[in-house]
Parts: structure tokens; C-alpha cells; sequence
């Protein structure tokens, strides 16, 4: 949750702050603010957007070389201009900006006000401020050390930024399971919650880990960690283009990101598959392939559209290499004390690779013993470096709140670790292996084709733009999209919508059924085909409306649909590589027609970085 923006060098901070807000806006967008050293630390903030925070420092005074800003998603304190950061201490001469949560907030801002500190916001950030400023004062040490002692006694997650009054070309930075990326550029110093405001300017850049503090003073950079042992920064080269994290002519990023699956898809197997020579790799497990095809489960965890995906392999696990598989979510996996062996195989997925729940889950499975797999978009993300191996999707920034290229992506690099580990365990015929090498090739095309159907879906948008609650019913593979389909309704038009396997349906939800009520019904030919086509007859006799995703030349599941949307044929186990196309496009075009912002939906933010 929550952006991080920090400048010190020889531009102009604020140009450099706002235009970096703007690019992080999808992780929090309730409030923002800057801050500025000139002459004396300025802060300006507002609740609302970043172009709130814009239009409110027009006129003033902004000139600095140094500089800091912050776009937030409430936690502690509802959004108002005062729990906006940057945070003062009591005298006014540090301010910080903080993602993640100080558990032990309540505990510290009660000794901080036994002490006499008086506080103006109800957040956790402003006790953290407070608490760097009473350490630095009761122990007569520099800002630095302050930091570093404050840290080693706060509970919790953070990534902060510091400055302060009286080392005016100071920048601290530290982080514990959030975020923080450092720029490195030609006499000048970016940081940042990711490399997206800082590609424009440098390709350099220093991932921070937990327990580090980064130091910029007179332009130098040094790092330690909070045992107070210094560190050799390694700058790395981050592979991102400008262009990719623009709308590059689409009216939001989420309809970019939904047309630009065939591309990711296929980035996803580039030099990883080859039909022709029946050749499946993916480097990042090379080393952990036997551990794979050993293992006698395999748990996997992930959060929301990471979770569904999850779903998917499940199926595709357990059908090709017949090993037993559990998907879990993460944010309650490490709650109820799960049953971990030594040798179990965990997958964590993740498009951040920085989602907080699914990090504590990781660490908990590696307490036992068990192997760890990642599957994340972000290179160097700290769900990447927690895992034993793992594989990047390679699915390009995605700015949209909403996941759509990182649910496909993710399936694509699930359903090539199941294909790598079925062929070693020798559970898949190699005509069968062969055939879904040959269907994964294609499966760019078809997404492309899916994405035909574009005007047509956007016509069944406007007739159920109205609606107040939608029903997503699919089986087999096509289930996990029905949940998927039901999130990104919810998520983008705030419409009620539930996914259900379709034989689920008589067991409760058949009682919601009525004249009003769209079915949204996955209905490919697969196996489970005349099983979906009598769920779908029950719900006609009952009124509903139905909805039908089904594959081309389809002449039965038509003729009993209010509405049809065909897909090309592909394998069932491939199918929610496909299907899922139509269901994007159906939640995004209802939400813009309801007025809605889907690229920052009320309440959401891109990386859940707190539990």
C-alpha cells in the first residue's frame, strides 16, 4: 500500500516528487503530500488525489533540490489532510513518510505522551516521528543513529523516508517488509516504493532488504543495517521502459493491460518453450526440479487473483502429474497452524512479489523445512529473493489496481512448471505433452481473437450496467475463472457478484435466482460440457438471465442464452487462458459505464503490503 517519492541532487525536487506520485497513484490514492527543504522544511498534503495535492501548491513557494512525497491508502486514520503524510515531529524539524504499519504504535504513543508530545494526526506514522525525535533528543546522537535505534524497537512493517531541518542534503531511507527501491544517477539519488519514477531518469538502481537504512549525505550513499554493520550497495540494471508504464493511447491502464495479453503471454514462454523440439525450461528451477517431481505436496499460496490462479494449477497439478495439491490463502495460512513437512513444495504467487500476508506465510513454510517456489512479475521483489527459486512471469508493469495480464501470466508460467514436472515423473505420454506445447503456442492468437469480441461484450455491458448483484457459474478448470470473473466485477464496478462451481448452484445460490438476476456461465466444451448445460436449464426455468461464455460453432448452450460470447477451442486445461478475456472486458466496460475509476477502484490498492 501506499507510494513512496524522494529526490536529492541538482533538478528540482517537487517536478520530480508529484510527476513520481502520479506513476505510484494505483497503491494508494485517499491522500498525498510533499516535502521540501528551502530554507526551512515545508510540507504541503491534501486528501484526494495527487492532482488535489497539484492544484493546492500552485503559487507556493517550491524551489529545493531535495525533496519527498507520499500517496496514501488509509490504515491508522481515516483520509483527511492531517493524517496525510509527509509527518512533523513536535519541533517541526524532521519529517518521514512511511508504507506498512507499526504494530507497537499504540504502546509508543503512550509513552511519548507520558513524556509530554502532543500528536495532530491519529496515524502510526506520526508515532514513529515522534519517537525518532525523542531518541535523538534523550541521547544527544545524529539523525542517523536515531533512526537506527528507533527501528530496532518498533514492531511491525515499514518503508520510510527521512529529512530533516538540520542536515539539509540528508535523505535516510529503511525498510522491513515493504518496499524500497534506490535510483542511482549521475550526481543525484531517487528512492521509490518501485522503479517506476525512476526509469525516466536512471536505469540504476539498489533494491534495499529488510533491516537495511540507506544514507544520502553530500551526495554520497552509504548503507548499513540496523545491527549498525555497513553494506556494499549492489546496483543492478532494471529492464523497464518508459513507454511500458504509460496508457500508450488506451483511456485507462486496465484496458491496456487487457489487450496487452497476447504480447505477455507469449513474453511469458520466449525461450522458455519450443513445440518444434518438444523443449520446456524455465532456468529459475533448474536446481529444484527433482525436489519437484519428489515432492509429495504441494501447497500453494497467494492472495486474491493470485489465489485463483493457484486454483487453476491446482487442477492442472493434479491431473498431469498426479501429485496432491492444496491451495491456501495466504492471509490465513500462518494463522492456523498448518501441517508443514520437511520436503513439502510451496508455491507462492504474487504479481508484486511484495504482498505482505503471502511473504509471512513463506517464512513460516521455510521454518519447517519446506521448499519454496515464487512465481512474481517484479524482478528483485522481496517474495523473489525469499524463495528457494521460482520463475518471473514477465508480464510487464501492471498499473491497473485490478490484475488482468498477471492472472494470465501466472497461469501460463503454473502451467509450465506442471508440464516441466509431469514429463519428469514421466505421468504425461509425450503425445499428450506435445499437444499442450503446441496449444500453449497458439494460445497468444486466441487471446487475440477473445479480444475480437471486444464491441459485442461492450453491448451486454449496457444492458447490465444496472445491475446489483451478478452469479458467475463455471466447473472443472472454468470454476477458478467464475471466481475470477465474480473479484473483477466487485473490484471495478462495486456490483455484488459471487462465483460458484455450477453444480453448487442448487445447494443455496439457486434461491437468488430470479427475472433480475445475470448468470454469468463459463460454458466451454470440455468434459464437464452436459453437466453446465443442465445448470443452465435450471436457471432459465427459474427466470434468469444467462450470460454464456462457450467455444465457437456452440449450437446447443445458445439457443437457451439471453446472451453468447464465443471463444475459440483450446484444450480445457488451457481454457481459463481464454475465457477469462471475455469476463475482463464485461467488468471493465460495466464500470466505466457506471461512472466508476477502474484503474483506482474505492478502497483498493495494487500491493497489499500490510497484513
Amino acid at each position: 500500500m501506499c507510494g513512496i517519492v524522494a529526490y536529492v541532487g541538482h533538478r528540482q525536487a517537487h517536478m520530480i516528487v508529484i510527476k513520481g506520485l502520479k506513476r505510484l497513484e494505483y497503491r494508494g490514492y485517499d491522500s498525498a503530500g510533499i516535502a521540501l527543504l528551502n530554507g526551512g522544511l515545508t510540507v504541503h498534503k491534501k486528501k484526494g488525489k495527487v492532482s488535489d495535492l497539484e492544484e493546492s501548491i500552485k503559487g507556493k513557494y517550491l524551489q529545493s533540490t531535495i525533496g519527498m512525497g507520499h500517496t496514501r491508502w488509509a490504515t491508522h486514520g481515516e483520509p483527511t489532510d492531517g493524517n496525510a503524510h509527509p509527518h512533523f515531529s513536535s519541533d517541526k524539524k524532521l519529517a518521514i513518510i512511511h508504507n506498512g504499519i507499526i504494530e507497537n504504535y499504540s504502546t509508543l504513543k503512550q509513552e511519548l505522551l507520558n513524556k509530554g508530545h502532543t500528536f495532530l494526526s491519529e496515524t502510526d506514522t506520526e508515532v514513529l516521528i515522534h519517537f525518532v525525535e525523542d531518541i535523538k533528543d534523550h541521547n544527544d546522537c545524529t539523525l542517523e543513529e536515531a533512526v537506527r535505534l528507533a527501528l530496532t524497537k518498533v514492531v511491525g512493517a515499514y518503508a520510510i523516508v527521512v529529512m530533516s531541518v538540520d542536515d539539509p542534503t540528508v535523505l535516510i531511507a529503511a525498510r522491513k517488509g515493504s518496499p524500497l527501491v534506490l535510483g542511482v544517477g549521475k550526481d543525484e539519488y531517487f528512492m521509490a516504493s518501485d522503479a517506476t519514477p525512476i526509469v525516466e531518469y536512471t536505469k540504476e538502481v539498489i533494491y534495499l532488504n529488510d533491516h537495511e537504512i540507506a544514507v544520502i549525505k553530500d551526495g554520497q550513499l552509504s548503507i548499513k543495517n540496523t545491527a549498525n554493520l555497513p553494506l556494499t550497495p549492489y546496483i543492478q540494471t532494471v529492464d523497464l521502459e518508459l513507454e511500458a508504464i504509460e496508457k500508450g493511447g488506451f483511456e485507462h491502464f486496465m484496458l491496456k493491460e487487457i489487450f496487452e495479453q497476447p504480447r505477455s503471454i507469449k513474453d511469458c514462454m520466449r525461450g522458455r518453450l519450443d513445440s518444434l523440439s518438444g523443449s520446456l525450461i524455465l532456468g529459475g528451477l533448474r536446481d529444484y526440479t527433482t525436489k519437484l517431481f519428489n515432492a509429495e505436496r504441494i501447497l500453494i499460496v497467494a492472495c486474491g487473483t493470485s489465489w485463483h490462479a493457484g486454483l487453476v494449477a491446482e487442477y492442472f497439478f493434479e491431473e498431469f502429474c498426479r501429485i496432491p495439491v492444496e491451495v491456501e490463502y495466504a492471509s490465513e495460512f500462518r494463522y492456523r497452524n498448518p501441517i508443514i513437512r520437511e520436503g513439502d513444495v510451496v508455491i507462492a504467487i504474487s504479481q508484486s512479489g511484495e504482498t505482505a500476508d503471502t511473504l509471512a506465510a513463506i517464512e513460516l513454510a521455510k521454518s519447517k523445512g519446506a521448499i519454496i517456489f515464487g512465481v512474481c512479475n517484479v524482478v528483485g521483489s522481496s517474495i523473489a529473493r525469499a524463495t528457494h527459486a521460482g520463475a518471473y512471469t514477465h508480464a510487464g508493469p501492471e498499473i491497473g489496481v485490478a490484475s488482468t495480464k498477471a492472472f494470465t501470466a501466472q497461469l501460463t508460467v503454473l502451467s509450465m512448471i506442471a508440464l516441466i514436472v509431469a514429463q519428469r515423473k514421466g505421468t504425461i505420454a509425450e503425445k499428450k505433452l506435445q499437444e499442450l506445447l503446441v496449444e500453449m503456442e497458439n494460445i497468444p492468437a486466441k487471446v487475440e481473437k477473445a479480444l475480437s469480441l471486444n464491441e459485442k461484450i461492450k453491448k451486454i455491458a449496457w444492458t447490465f450496467k444496472d445491475a446489483r448483484n451478478f452469479i458467475y457459474l463455471g466447473r472443472g478448470y472454468n470454476f477458478p475463472v467464475a471466481l475470477e470473473g465474480a473479484l473483477k466485477l466487485k473490484e471495478i464496478s462495486y456490483i455484488h457478484a459471487e462465483g460458484y462451481p455450477a453444480a453448487e448452484m442448487k445447494h443455496g445460490p439457486i434461491a437468488l435466482i430470479d427475472e433480475e438476476m445475470p448468470v454469468v456461465f463459463i460454458a466451454t466444451r470440455d468434459s464437464s460440457y452436459e453437466k453446465v448445460v443442465s445448470n443452465i436449464q435450471e436457471v432459465k426455468a427459474r427466470k434468469g438471465r444467462v450470460i454464456s461464455i462457450v467455444t465457437e460453432g456452440d449450437d446447443t448452450i445458445p439457443k437457451m442464452s439471453e446472451f453468447v460470447i464465443e471463444v475459440p477451442a483450446v484444450h480445457e486445461a488451457l481454457m481459463p487462458l481464454v475465457s477469462v478475456i471475455p469476463l475482463q472486458l464485461l467488468s471493465y466496460h460495466i464500470a466505466v459505464m457506471r461512472g466508476c475509476n477502474v484503474d483506482q477502484p474505492r478502497n483498493l490498492a495494487k500491493s497489499v503490503t500490510v497484513e
